[in-house]
């Protein structure tokens, strides 16, 4: 395994097992505290930090926001050059507006009236028919008086009947109208701002690529945009390690920027596919207590601590032969067995006492 760890870690178990050595080439089991942990390395980033691409190809007509200014939701960062586009806006918003339907209230109202006319002319028939059937009755008329009469509400009928259709076909027509307008404005204004880049997130723009004047489009990204309160170690642990991680563990961090300090965090997530081309995952971890000036893409060694121990019988690795025995002073082969392990050390569980006297064995 890519096990690594602190350098303070190996100079004092170097330093306690030169002392512990009882003659030349021999040295003794301690009892001593043992951290397994896995190496990692990686970079400071922001928290919510991304890279802002524009949705369409054009020339960058403003720049709204300078490196290091401070952002918040929806605040622009630069506009392009969109006159054809915002002319196509305008016409959408015209037909829109045409289409509503408080617009066309009028064509309503108009069939309508029509409506009622024709209800009002069909109710009338109905009654002078209803009249001629009752003389005819009474043997007063002539049955072609009562024929026209049928003949005349039939027709009134049927208009009252076309008018209401054509009133519902109108109402119909024009809300359609009137939706698919809405929706073009809706498209064309979506199309529009497009031509607007906002932030995503409140905080700090750390890089800014482009300028006013130059030519953007949606392969080049134009500005990197994250939190400027809150950073996140991003780091990559080696397959063979990745195992052994779990959300939560503790991690000591050495940061490039901060060479003399050591800094606790704590694992907040493990991303779950590997990278090919390396053979690593990338997992992420949050500060404690983060140092008082922290920047994105500030390098930095951690060691992930998996397990630790006290008070472990431990000797050097390289005292151990084949991962399963040691040779006393006398050349004799010992068989172990053996617990935790860091980068310099391994914890004997059985086999040997701290009394055993171990020489170097030959590998």
């Amino acid at each position: 395994m890519s096990l690594k760890y602190l350098t303070t870690t190996l100079l004092f178990s170097l330093i306690l097992f030169g002392g512990c050595q009882t003659k030349q080439g021999t040295i003794s089991p301690v009892r001593q505290d043992i951290t397994e942990s896995v190496y990692a390395s990686g970079m400071i980033v922001s928290k919510n930090q991304y890279q802002v691409f524009a949705s369409v190809s054009g020339i960058i007509d403003e720049v709204f926001a300078d490196e290091g200014a401070r952002v918040e939701i929806g605040s622009p960062i630069l506009s392009i050059v969109n006159d054809t586009q915002q002319l196509m806006a305008d016409n959408a918003k015209s037909s829109a507006e045409f289409n509503a339907l408080n617009f066309n209230r009028g064509k309503i109202e108009e069939a309508q009236s029509f409506v009622s006319l024709a209800k009002s002319q069909m109710e009338n028939d109905a009654l002078m028919l209803e009249r001629q059937k009752n003389l005819w009755a009474q043997n007063i008329g002539t049955k072609v008086t009562l024929e026209q009469r049928e003949i005349v509400f039939k027709n009134s009928n049927n208009n009252y009947s076309s008018a209401q259709e054509k009133l519902k076909e109108l109402k119909k027509q024009l809300d359609y109208l009137s939706k698919q307008a809405q929706n073009n404005l809706l498209i064309s204004n979506k199309n529009n701002s497009d031509y607007l880049l906002k932030s995503k997130v409140k905080g700090k723009i750390y890089k800014m690529n482009l300028v006013k004047g130059e030519i953007v489009t949606p392969q080049i990204p134009v500005a990197i945009i994250g939190d400027d309160e809150k950073y996140l170690l991003e780091m990559q642990v080696d397959e063979y390690d990745i195992v052994a991680i779990k959300l939560r563990m503790p991690v000591l961090v050495v940061l490039n920027s901060y060479k003399d300090a050591v800094f606790n965090a704590v694992v907040t997530k493990i991303n779950p596919i590997m990278n090919v081309q390396s053979r690593t995952f990338t997992i992420e971890a949050e500060f404690v207590k983060p140092p008082s000036a922290l920047y994105p893409n500030i390098s930095f060694e951690a060691n992930v601590v998996i397990q630790t121990k006290k008070d472990a019988l431990l000797i050097p690795r390289n005292y151990l032969l084949n991962d399963s025995t040691v040779v006393n002073k006398s050349g004799k082969k010992i068989i172990v067995k053996t617990g935790l392990k860091d980068y310099q050390m391994v914890e004997i569980l059985s086999g040997i006492t701290m009394n055993d006297e171990l020489i170097l064995p030959e590998q």
